[in-house]
């Protein structure tokens, strides 16, 4: 190759940058160059037969960003002999809906022409939006078609819910995100085949884990890095890892879900909210997030240092780390960080107390090592029949008719002692309680 660009290299740059989005024209066409969602397509699978035999109806797509919802809509629209409408929720109004949806109408009267009606980011339709589509959906007059990255069945109408298959996509595996920035680069016709670039594998790999399964952001990245970089002297664009950072604005951290990285990182995290340093905790939550780490996994370990370290010193911690699991399955990323941030500040700002970890780890032993102790008769269940003539319940004294709705009587057959409350927290109002009581 020359030192300079030569013409063919020169008109392909050109005409590259007056095309369509990289993302676009890469959009599968077929089925078979659709990548990942095995779970809901593939052989055998009943999306696809449905979609191969033309017997679409009316389907709900939820999953994330880049996942393929509208590009499988649009492959539908490619094999169904069915008339196919697109509108957005975030554009459309309800004039829009019912011109489509009496237009649908008359195809059918006319000629018995189906009519898929595909609605992109359906949960921003409101409820009487969703309402107007409910009668021609059950009439069958249109096969609706819906995307959304929000759970279907907090932002979608039941009335539309049990009339449709409802199908989850997944983010795509970073495996996946690769094999489609490699048949980006393959393709000569639509893709980068016929432009001059080198791409290292470290920065294909990088685009793949922070793009957090979503194609679309990472081919996105690869076009503006391979249409901004400046050539070498032999008209090759060098796509190292520099440029994967710079284009997809986000550097790449030490970080390995499966690694001593991994592990470490989030031992610090625990370890930090156990000694009351929330900026620390913040920190390491900060770098599991920035490193793409599932929110999920976050949210468990707070869970059980809310229980484990904070406890009963203040029992609203378990609560609030519940919330934020909640909240970040429910809003996702990157949103789910506030709420998560929250509960991490608020746990590690808590007085702490592992009475009651130490207590279940107390009792646990016992009854793996010691003798098993029968239930007392008076505790015994006596709400059937035949268990009076066992002498079951007898004796017992229901609490609630006492002062102060407590009275003693035995409830193990030897005593033991396992919750022993600090003085930290709302745990000294329990251990003032339960001294009084004893």
């Amino acid at each position: 190759m020359s030192n300079n660009l030569n013409l063919f290299e020169q008109t392909n740059l050109s005409e590259h940058k007056q095309q369509a989005p990289l993302s676009i024209r890469m959009r599968p066409r077929t089925l078979n160059e659709f990548v990942g969602q095995k779970h809901i397509l593939g052989k055998g699978k009943l999306l696809q037969r449905a979609i191969e035999a033309d017997r679409i109806s009316s389907l709900i797509l939820y999953g994330p960003p880049g996942s393929g919802k509208t590009t499988l809509a649009r492959i539908i629209s490619n094999i169904t002999k069915a008339q196919f409408v697109s509108l957005n929720a975030t554009t459309s109004n309800v004039n829009e809906i019912r011109s489509a949806v009496a237009a649908a109408r008359n195809r059918r009267s006319l000629n018995g022409q189906r009519t898929i009606l595909f609605i992109d980011e359906i949960h921003r339709f409101n409820r009487a939006q969703q309402d107007v589509l409910m009668p021609d959906v059950e009439e069958e007059n249109i096969i609706l078609i819906g995307a959304t990255v929000h759970n279907p069945f907090f932002s979608i109408v039941s009335a539309l819910l049990s009339r449709s298959l409802i199908f989850e996509l997944n983010p795509l595996t970073e495996q996946e995100v690769v094999f489609i920035l490699q048949a980006v680069l393959k393709d000569s016709q639509r893709g980068l085949g016929g432009f001059p670039i080198k791409v290292e594998d470290e920065a294909l790999r990088h685009l793949a884990k922070v793009s957090d399964g979503d194609a679309r952001r990472a081919i996105n990245a690869l076009d503006v890095g391979a249409l901004t970089s400046e050539p070498d002297q032999k008209g090759i664009v060098h796509y190292t890892l520099k440029v994967a950072e710079e284009s997809i604005q986000k550097k790449k951290v030490v970080y390995d879900r499966d690694g001593d990285v991994h592990y470490d990182v989030a031992s610090a995290f625990i370890k930090s909210m156990r000694g009351s340093d929330p900026d620390a905790a913040l920190y390491w939550l900060a770098k599991m997030l920035y490193a793409g780490e599932d929110p999920r996994f976050i949210a468990r370990r707070m869970v059980i240092c809310a229980a484990e370290d904070v406890g009963n010193a203040d029992p609203q911690a378990l609560i609030l780390a519940n919330a934020a699991l909640q909240a970040s399955e429910f809003v996702g990323m990157p949103e789910a960080r506030i709420p998560l941030a929250q509960a991490v500040a608020y746990i590690a700002s808590c007085p702490k107390s592992n009475a009651s970890y130490l207590a279940i780890e107390s009792a646990m032993e016992d009854v793996k090592k010691g003798r098993t102790l029968e239930v007392p008769g008076h505790l015994k269940d006596s709400h059937y029949p035949g268990a009076e003539r066992l002498g079951h319940g007898k004796g017992y004294k229901y609490s609630h008719n006492y002062k102060g709705h407590f009275v003693k009587q035995d409830y193990l057959p030897r005593k033991k002692i396992y919750y022993k409350p600090t003085n930290n927290g709302y745990e000294k109002t329990i251990k003032e309680y339960l001294d009084k009581l004893h």
